[in-house]
C-alpha cells in the first residue's frame, strides 16, 4: 500500500491560528507549527499535503507554510459543521489513495531514529490496512482524546487490532469498555493525533453527515466503524504528541523540543535559575487574600502577608 498524500485539518473555530504560532526548532530555528508539522509528514515521504482550513486563513497560512509552500494544496470547509466534515473535504483530493492524517492543533516528537510520521507509515505500508498511532494515556486526560481498545498483534509489540473507539469517553466509561490488557492500571490507548487511512473512511463519513443523531460527528466516530468492514490497527508510536491547544500546550511543546535539540544546556540553566527564584510578593499576597477569603483555617498570613 502506497502512501503518498496527507491531509492536515486546521479548520476548527478558536483553533485555526495554532498552525501559525512561531516555536524554536531542536536545531535552533524559529519556524511556525504549521512549518514543524508538514516537516513531520514529509518525512514520512508524503509528495502531496491538502490543508484543510477556513475561508479568509488561506494567505495567512501560505506565509506560514515558508519553503514548503510548494507541498500544499489549501482545501476550504465554507461552513464550521465539525471533524468529519473538515476531513470530508478531502475526499476530491485524495481520491482513492491511502493518506496521512494529522491534525493541527499537535506537534509530534520521535523518541527514535525514524519521525513518528515514518514510524506509523511504515506499519501502514506492510499491513495494508488503516492504522492509528496511539499512546498509553493517562485516566485525567481522557477528556481530550479518543481513546481505542482492542487485542495484541501477536508478534508485534506495539501493535494492537481495534475493537472499539470512543471519543473522549468518561473514565467509568474508559474502565468499563475501554481496558487494554498490558498497559498499566488507569492508563488507555489514546489517540496521537496521527492516522493513515484508506478510501474506507469516506463512506463512514458520509454515513455520520446524514445520521441526524450525530450533531457534530468526529473521526472517532468514523473509526469506530471501521473494524466492522475489515483489519484496523492501532500502532503504539516511539515519541509523544503534543497538543498546543491546551493551556501551556505551546509552552510545554516548546520545552520537550527543546530539550531534545542544540540548546538543551542553556534551557536547563535557564529553568534551574527560575525555580530558584523566590516567587514575586505580589504573587504570595494575591494567594493570602484568596485563602483569607474563602474562610481556609489552615492559611495563615504572616506579617509580611504571605501565606504560613
Amino acid at each position: 500500500m502506497q502512501v503518498l498524500k496527507a491531509v492536515i485539518t486546521a479548520a476548527a473555530p478558536n483553533q485555526n491560528t495554532l498552525p501559525l504560532q512561531r516555536l524554536v526548532d531542536r536545531h535552533g530555528e524559529e519556524k511556525t507549527a504549521l512549518q514543524l508539522i508538514v516537516e513531520e509528514t514529509l518525512s514520512a515521504g508524503i509528495e502531496e499535503i491538502g490543508v484543510v482550513i477556513q475561508p479568509g486563513d488561506e494567505e495567512n497560512y501560505r506565509r506560514a507554510a515558508g519553503s514548503a509552500i510548494g507541498s500544499l494544496r489549501f482545501l476550504h470547509q465554507e461552513r464550521p459543521l465539525g471533524y468529519a466534515d473538515a476531513l470530508l473535504k478531502a475526499e476530491e483530493f485524495c481520491g482513492d489513495d491511502a493518506f496521512l492524517h494529522l491534525v493541527g492543533d499537535h506537534l509530534y516528537l520521535s523518541a527514535a531514529v525514524n519521525s513518528c510520521a515514518s514510524q506509523l507509515v511504515s506499519v501502514a505500508r506492510q499491513h495494508g490496512c488503516p492504522v492509528s498511532a496511539v499512546q498509553a494515556t493517562r485516566e485525567h486526560r481522557l477528556p481530550y482524546f479518543g481513546i481505542v481498545a482492542g487485542a495484541s498483534v501477536p508478534r508485534h509489540e506495539g501493535l494492537y487490532e481495534v475493537r472499539t473507539v470512543v471519543e473522549k469517553p468518561t473514565p467509568t466509561l474508559a474502565e468499563q469498555e475501554l481496558i487494554t490488557p498490558g498497559l498499566r492500571s488507569g492508563h488507555y490507548l489514546g489517540y496521537f493525533g496521527m492516522h493513515v487511512l484508506t478510501p474506507a473512511v469516506w463512506s463512514c463519513l458520509h454515513e455520520l453527515m446524514e445520521d441526524a443523531s450525530f450533531k457534530s460527528p468526529t473521526l472517532s466516530d468514523a473509526a469506530a466503524m471501521l473494524p466492522s468492514r475489515g483489519k484496523y490497527l492501532a500502532f503504539q508510536v516511539q515519541g509523544k504528541r503534543f497538543n498546543i491547544g491546551v493551556q501551556y500546550g505551546v509552552l510545554i511543546a516548546q520545552l520537550a523540543i527543546g530539550l531534545s535539540g542544540r540548546d538543551r544546556d542553556l534551557l536547563l540553566t535557564e529553568m534551574v535559575e527560575l525555580l530558584a527564584t523566590r516567587p514575586d510578593p505580589m504573587i504570595e499576597d494575591d494567594a493570602a487574600l484568596t485563602a483569607s477569603s474563602s474562610g481556609n483555617p489552615s492559611a495563615k498570613l504572616s506579617a509580611d502577608g504571605g501565606v504560613r
